[in-house]
């Protein structure tokens, strides 16, 4: 694990969007790296395309009316 040196505007966003998600606040820096990743990768899929393929490939079985809104 290494550290990675942010604003303190950019941490104070990522505290607060921890405390609504229940992340830790290296999860939730983690979770939008990794979104933000995906969505260069995928730059024509939507945030619920990526969540619904991601959740698909980890084993999650997503109910069809959840998967159609994507």
């Amino acid at each position: 694990m290494g550290i990675v040196n942010i604003d303190d505007e950019l941490h104070d966003q990522i505290r607060r969007a921890s405390a609504v998600s229940g992340r830790s606040i290296n999860a939730q820096a983690g979770f939008w790296i990794r979104i933000g990743m995906l969505c260069e990768m995928n730059p024509t899929l939507s945030f619920n395309e990526l969540m619904v393929a991601e959740m698909r490939a980890a084993g999650v079985v997503i109910p069809p009316r959840m998967a159609d809104a994507s």
